[in-house]
């Protein structure tokens, strides 16, 4: 029953203790990582190969950057950046086969402020995004669309309505295109198992207590495509995380698949 994980690692050298503890204790199958923050060729890779998680990689130094690390196998690479993205050098999309599924681990644009050509560029990607996904519907195999999508989907999915109006995680513009993806046909796992859960939360910011008040939001997303979907067995917040000395502000979200 293969586990497919996605964390926002912010930073891999700065959180590489902690990462290779999480992988310790949970052995998850598939890892999708986001937002590296290191060039591919000052990447730990062996140290996730001592892991036993030998992995394909697409850094970017000082920002960005995302790769998938699998236990026991060395993944497929199918390609390094999002066709026809709208700004090549930024390392955001790295897609692979593994384990017989076709993953990719995704860290779209932030797009903050809006109303700045940050806000455009996020709205673009999203809609190349929207392309490339319809492509890997079409091939009617299971598909994994697994990261940080700077998108909080609903109300419900936020702290504060407030606190995030102005953001363009929360913008109606941003919430649309993602509903546009999913509408093709992506099952959202996390939704899926906790259709109720007022808050279910994947990111708590460092500042103002966000993570000691619970002030969190909803942005890291496994969406999984019609023939995963129906395999999948549970989904959840690998909330403990979070709570760790020196941890990243996500926390990994997960999925396990039939086999």
């Amino acid at each position: 029953m293969p586990s497919i994980v996605s964390f926002n690692i912010n930073g891999i050298r700065a959180r590489l203790e902690r990462l290779t503890e999480y992988l310790a204790k949970e052995q998850p199958d598939i890892v999708c990582l986001q937002e590296l923050k290191s060039a591919d060729d000052t990447l730990p890779k062996a140290a996730f190969e001592e892991a036993g998680y030998p992995g394909v990689w697409h850094g970017q130094k000082g920002f960005n950057g995302v790769a998938i690390l699998a236990k026991g196998e060395q993944p497929e690479l199918v390609m390094k950046g999002l066709p026809d993205d709208p700004n090549p050098d930024q390392s955001r999309y790295i897609e692979a086969q593994v384990k017989g599924v076709r993953v990719a681990s995704i860290y779209l644009p932030n797009g903050n402020p809006i109303g700045t050509e940050k806000f455009s560029y996020k709205l673009d990607w999203m809609e190349k995004l929207r392309l490339h996904a319809a492509e890997l519907l079409a091939s009617e195999t299971p598909v994994v669309l697994a990261g940080d999508y700077n998108v909080i989907p609903e109300d419900r999915d936020t702290f504060s309505r407030s606190a995030m109006k102005d953001d363009a995680l929360f913008q109606p513009e941003s919430q649309h295109a993602f509903r546009r993806i999913v509408n093709q046909g992506w099952t959202d796992a996390l939704r899926s198992f906790h259709p109720n859960e007022p808050k279910l939360y994947t990111f708590w910011d460092y500042q103002r207590g966000a993570w000691q008040r619970d002030a969190g939001f909803r942005i890291d997303h496994l969406l999984c495509s019609p023939s995963a979907a129906d395999r999948l067995t549970g989904a959840g917040v690998h909330k403990w995380a979070r709570g760790e000395e020196k941890a990243s502000d996500h926390a990994p979200v997960w999925a396990t698949l039939a086999d």
